[in-house]
């Protein structure tokens, strides 16, 4: 007999000593008669001792029943404490490895990360491109990821697409009303190849509106900050808190040039990542 039947078969004991009878412990403990009488005679020839005595009219304790119950009694709630524990211990250090692409702003990482805390777990997160996100969360090393929409996903799930609204960055100081007055800027962004089709489409909306920039690699806003500062670029950014020197902020454009994102998954989704989609999504449309 295992430790596991054991604790089993001890339980069997209890009930049947504290209901007096076997087809009342059996009612108790949601089971048929003869696996309780079975299980309690297993037990006895375990110990090597009569626990019960069975008679007509019920069930009593021989002496030995009667001695051992108080310590059966226990065991059993010991091992109920130590699962409870083990249990806490198990949701307090569960993760959740997160992916974001740099371009998220930071209140809303830092809500991501409080959501997922007060879903009973610890969000673990990685900086990366979207390519570089959702390789890592196909091959496993993440559970999800914030990614740039529209990207290249397969074989992810996808949550729903959040738009984040932007605001240009432009040299301090430099009059700047309209498109037609960046023509002579270089655009501070991200690589083509951290994600093409968003890249793509922030060029072509560029395009759209009388301009054909080139293009300063720029994977995250302190490089777009430094190259707007330089006074020779232009950038974008989600970010409502983003301030610096040489740098002003400018609104230009509309829904076109807002930060898309969402979350991306492999499917099957662990649990805990199904269970927190709704608190990611809801983190990214938070207003401060």
């Amino acid at each position: 007999m295992s430790d596991v039947d054991l604790l089993r078969h001890l339980r069997l004991f209890v009930a049947v000593a504290e209901e007096g009878h076997f087809g009342h412990a059996a009612d108790q403990l949601g089971m048929t008669q003869p696996p309780v009488s079975q299980g309690v005679r297993r037990l006895e020839d375990k110990l090597g001792v009569t626990l019960l005595t069975r008679t007509a009219r019920g069930v009593g304790l021989t002496p030995a029943g009667a001695e051992l119950l108080p310590r059966a009694v226990a065991l059993l709630a010991d091992a109920a404490r130590f699962t409870e524990d083990a249990q806490r211990h198990r949701d307090a250090h569960t993760e959740l490895r997160i992916g974001v692409v740099p371009q998220l702003p930071t209140w809303h990482l830092a809500s991501i990360v409080d959501g997922v805390r007060r879903d009973g777990a610890r969000a673990v997160t990685t900086v990366a491109s979207t390519v570089e996100l959702v390789g890592a969360v196909t091959s496993g090393q993440l559970d999800c990821a914030v990614v740039h929409h529209p990207a290249l996903v397969h074989p992810l799930e996808c949550g729903a697409v959040v738009k984040l609204p932007t605001e240009f960055l432009v040299p301090a100081g430099r009059p700047v009303q309209r498109f037609a007055h960046l023509r002579d800027l270089s655009l501070a962004t991200a690589p083509r190849n951290h994600n093409t089709a968003a890249w793509d489409l922030l060029v072509d909306s560029l395009r759209a509106k009388g301009l054909d920039p080139d293009v300063v690699p720029a994977p995250t806003d302190r490089e777009t900050v430094a190259a707007v500062a330089a006074g020779g670029a232009f950038g974008l950014t989600a970010d409502p808190d983003l301030r610096a020197p040489g740098v002003d902020r400018v609104a230009l454009g509309g829904e076109e040039f807002h930060l898309r994102v969402r979350l991306a998954w492999r499917a099957p989704a662990p649990d805990l990542c199904r269970a927190v989609e709704n608190a990611l999504t809801g983190a990214l449309h938070a207003v401060r």
